[in-house]
Protein backbone atom coordinates (compact mmCIF):
# COMPACT_ATOMS: atom_id res chain seq x y z
CA UNK A 1 0.00 0.00 0.00
CA UNK A 2 3.01 2.19 0.87
CA UNK A 3 4.21 2.04 -2.87
CA UNK A 4 1.25 3.05 -4.32
CA UNK A 5 1.40 6.09 -1.76
CA UNK A 6 4.70 6.86 -2.53
CA UNK A 7 3.65 6.80 -6.83
CA UNK A 8 0.47 8.93 -6.59
CA UNK A 9 2.82 11.31 -4.17
CA UNK A 10 5.58 11.23 -7.04
CA UNK A 11 2.99 11.84 -10.03
CA UNK A 12 1.35 15.00 -7.69
CA UNK A 13 4.90 16.34 -7.04
CA UNK A 14 5.72 16.11 -10.64
CA UNK A 15 2.48 17.48 -11.47
CA UNK A 16 2.74 20.67 -9.42
CA UNK A 17 6.45 20.96 -10.36
CA UNK A 18 4.77 21.21 -14.36
CA UNK A 19 2.13 23.69 -12.95
CA UNK A 20 4.66 25.88 -11.55
CA UNK A 21 6.75 26.02 -14.50
CA UNK A 22 3.80 26.94 -16.68
CA UNK A 23 2.78 29.49 -14.06
CA UNK A 24 6.49 31.54 -13.80
CA UNK A 25 7.04 30.81 -17.77
CA UNK A 26 3.34 32.86 -18.43
CA UNK A 27 4.48 35.50 -15.33
CA UNK A 28 7.62 36.10 -17.44
CA UNK A 29 6.00 36.76 -20.71
CA UNK A 30 3.33 38.89 -19.17
CA UNK A 31 6.14 41.12 -17.88
CA UNK A 32 8.20 40.90 -21.56
CA UNK A 33 4.77 42.09 -22.75
CA UNK A 34 5.03 45.00 -20.25
CA UNK A 35 8.39 45.81 -20.76
CA UNK A 36 8.47 45.98 -24.50
CA UNK A 37 4.40 47.71 -24.36
CA UNK A 38 6.39 51.50 -24.40
CA UNK A 39 7.89 50.16 -27.85
CA UNK A 40 5.44 51.35 -30.04
CA UNK A 41 6.59 53.79 -32.75
CA UNK A 42 8.12 52.20 -36.27
CA UNK A 43 12.19 53.84 -35.44
CA UNK A 44 11.47 52.20 -32.35
CA UNK A 45 10.81 48.98 -33.67
CA UNK A 46 13.20 49.49 -36.40
CA UNK A 47 16.14 50.16 -33.01
CA UNK A 48 15.01 46.85 -31.38
CA UNK A 49 15.04 44.69 -34.65
CA UNK A 50 18.76 46.01 -34.98
CA UNK A 51 19.44 45.07 -31.31
CA UNK A 52 17.41 41.82 -31.57
CA UNK A 53 19.69 41.08 -35.05
CA UNK A 54 22.93 40.86 -33.05
CA UNK A 55 21.42 37.48 -31.17
CA UNK A 56 20.35 34.33 -32.61
CA UNK A 57 16.88 33.58 -32.85
CA UNK A 58 16.81 30.56 -30.65
CA UNK A 59 17.69 33.67 -28.03
CA UNK A 60 14.91 36.27 -29.19
CA UNK A 61 11.75 34.10 -30.46
CA UNK A 62 9.99 35.13 -27.80
CA UNK A 63 10.45 38.98 -28.18
CA UNK A 64 10.31 38.69 -32.18
CA UNK A 65 6.96 36.98 -32.00
CA UNK A 66 5.49 39.80 -29.47
CA UNK A 67 7.06 42.77 -31.71
CA UNK A 68 5.82 41.22 -35.30
CA UNK A 69 2.02 40.75 -32.86
CA UNK A 70 2.68 44.70 -33.07
CA UNK A 71 3.16 45.11 -37.04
Amino acid sequence: MSSAKNLLSSAMTAIRDRQRGHRAARAAHKSLVRELAPYTSPGDLNDLDAILARYSYTETAEIRRILAGRR
